[in-house]
């Protein structure tokens, strides 16, 4: 993966989707309680390595979609530009904007998928590192015929026959010339970089990042999200770690200084830990310890909000939204009252949530038991996840 890579996602949403029916264009009709261009803007934006996000808009919606999108209230939004007449237009009016943003990568995508989750982003931008281009495909798996005046005429064969969904990635450099130079009509994207003599990678496309296309699609697609949307998930972890000779400790990405540290394959955060194997519960995908075990020594010393993100990561992979997190943690010493505050805000910047969705707070045993006696630190941790 490109771990260094400044990466730009780039929105076409200048269409006026005219076969999806309805008084607005689809990219802004509401789907599920959220817009569709929010949707597919927020789905882009969950993927950790994206930079920046320029918007390509209708020059009559340009101030509609910048009102839409400054509800997601997120920094990486750039200001949305004019689109063209064609599809082609609109995303060379999108990578020229771009060009100041100095990017090395681009993913272009329709927001018209507002359903895109974020292991699809992650294959796109994997195959970059071998390739100038790479978009997620399906496989046709149904039949195909010509046919006339609806009669059938020919079977035609399905093998290596593919279905190209979107984002479509590239270096960036090379798509914008590749576009520059590009005849009109061209297909997509993937078209314009195979004219250009670019290498283009398939990989793995997903069956629920479908394009919004037909009048019946909204009511389906409503349905389908609310059976979704039932989906509510809650997990638990908990984690000791005893006290040891040190200096300092380590809890919530924190790191405050004590009279002792605590014991442990890696930094030894209780509470990352906590919370780490309560998001994997939620996901019923097993527990620290099967994803990063104790006995690689890839992780000795490890800091711990790798841990996390991790499980982060694997939410977004599944389809689900934390919402929630929920942190207490037992001990006598130090006192976590002064540094929750901050502990909050560093937890809620790996996860990428909001801060108000985070707690974390702390008590003591009574001077009982283990912790009571001050021979190590306990923690204990609720997740809340929902499917989008």
């Amino acid at each position: 993966m490109h771990t260094h890579s400044k990466i730009a996602g780039l929105i076409v949403a200048a269409g006026q989707g005219q076969r999806a029916g309805g008084k607005l264009p689809k990219q802004f009709r509401m789907l599920g309680g959220e817009m569709v261009l929010q949707r597919a803007a927020r789905a882009l934006l969950a993927h950790r390595g994206i930079a920046v996000l320029q918007v390509v808009a209708a020059p009559e919606w340009l101030a509609k979609t910048d009102t839409a999108l400054a509800a997601l209230n997120d920094a990486r939004i750039l200001p949305s530009v004019a689109g063209g007449a064609t599809r082609q237009a609109s995303v060379l009016a999108g990578l020229e904007a771009l060009t100041a943003q100095t990017p090395d990568l681009v993913l272009i995508h329709d927001a018209a998928r507002p359903f895109l989750r974020a292991d699809t982003i992650a294959l796109v931008v994997d195959a970059l590192a071998q390739h100038a281009g790479a978009i997620p495909c399906l496989p046709v798996v149904d039949a195909l015929w010509h046919g006339a005046a609806a009669t059938l005429s020919t079977p035609q064969p399905r093998e290596n026959l593919w279905r190209a969904q979107t984002p479509q990635g590239f270096h960036f450099g090379a798509i914008l010339s590749a576009h520059r130079s590009a005849a009109p009509g061209m297909l997509d994207d993937a078209a314009i970089a195979r004219a250009a003599g670019l290498r283009v990678a398939i990989v793995a496309g997903d069956a629920q990042n479908l394009k919004l296309t037909l009048p019946e699609d909204f009511p389906r697609e409503t349905s389908a999200l609310q059976e979704r949307l039932m989906d509510i998930r809650c997990g638990n972890g908990f984690d000791v770690h005893a006290f040891c000779a040190g200096e300092h400790i380590t809890l919530c990405g924190l790191r405050l200084e004590h009279t002792h540290a605590l014991a442990g394959h890696s930094d030894a955060d209780v509470g990352l830990h906590a919370l780490t194997d309560a998001i994997f519960g939620a996901l019923a995908e097993g527990d620290i310890g099967q994803w990063f075990p104790p006995s690689d020594a890839q992780w000795k010393g490890a800091a711990s909000d790798i841990f996390l993100a991790k499980a982060v990561e694997r939410a977004q992979a599944r389809g689900f939204a934390i919402t929630h997190l929920d942190c207490t943690l037992i001990c006598e010493q130090p006192k976590i009252g002064p540094h929750a505050p901050a502990m909050r805000a560093k937890v809620a910047a790996i996860c990428g949530l909001d801060i108000g969705r985070v707690s974390i707070k702390a008590t003591t045993s009574e001077k009982l038991g283990f912790t009571g006696r001050k021979e190590g630190i306990a923690a204990m941790a609720t997740a809340t996840l929902v499917a989008q």
